[in-house]
């Protein structure tokens, strides 16, 4: 190996008693404040049920790396800004519930992409889903024929839900509530 880099790799893993005792503690206590707030708040906090959840859920993995691996960030600081957070997420969650206009604003409508086993290839291009990444949901859900498949569903958080059954039951209205399926009912 190259000396330079046995050096570099050297000074960087070179920490004192105190700098280890400090990562561990920050550790310890970081983690604590994130399951205290997630028991206040609830489970919500991580769940991924929207594009804004996902952001929120990114956020916190960054502020919890930041606070670790820096030691220039005080525990304090980093309990403050997983608190902002969290009920940010919280009062967006709340206002997504509780108004239309918020909802329509903020939250991508999920999109019908197979119904009554067609895919619907002008949805999956305005999702920029892929025909093999359908195929492979598909296979996930263990559809073994297309005429199985009653609806696939790119939901607003990016996961995609199948539909389907052998014994060609109808989907019922309300699964298909806010989903757009304009022209497809």
């Amino acid at each position: 190996m190259d000396s330079a880099f046995i050096l570099l790799i050297n000074q960087n893993l070179d920490m004192t008693l105190t700098e280890s005792l400090w990562l561990i503690s920050s550790v310890f206590g970081i983690f604590s404040i994130i399951i205290i707030l997630t028991r206040v708040f609830g489970l919500r906090t991580f769940a991924k049920m929207s594009s804004f959840d996902f952001a929120s859920t990114i956020a916190i993995g960054s502020v919890l790396a930041s606070i670790i691996l820096n030691s220039s960030y005080s525990l304090y600081k980093g309990g403050l800004t997983l608190l902002t957070i969290i009920v940010f997420q919280t009062l967006f969650s709340f206002l997504v519930r509780r108004s239309a206009i918020f909802k329509n604003w903020f939250t991508n409508k999920p999109q019908l992409i197979m119904w009554k086993g067609q895919i619907l290839y002008k949805k999956l291009q305005k999702c920029n889903v892929g025909e093999d990444d359908l195929l492979a949901k598909l296979r996930e859900a263990n559809v073994h024929d297309f005429g199985e498949v009653k609806a696939v569903i790119f939901e607003s958080t990016g996961d995609v839900s199948v539909i389907h059954n052998s014994e060609n039951k109808d989907v019922a209205d309300q699964l298909l509530k806010d989903v757009d399926i304009e022209g497809y009912d």
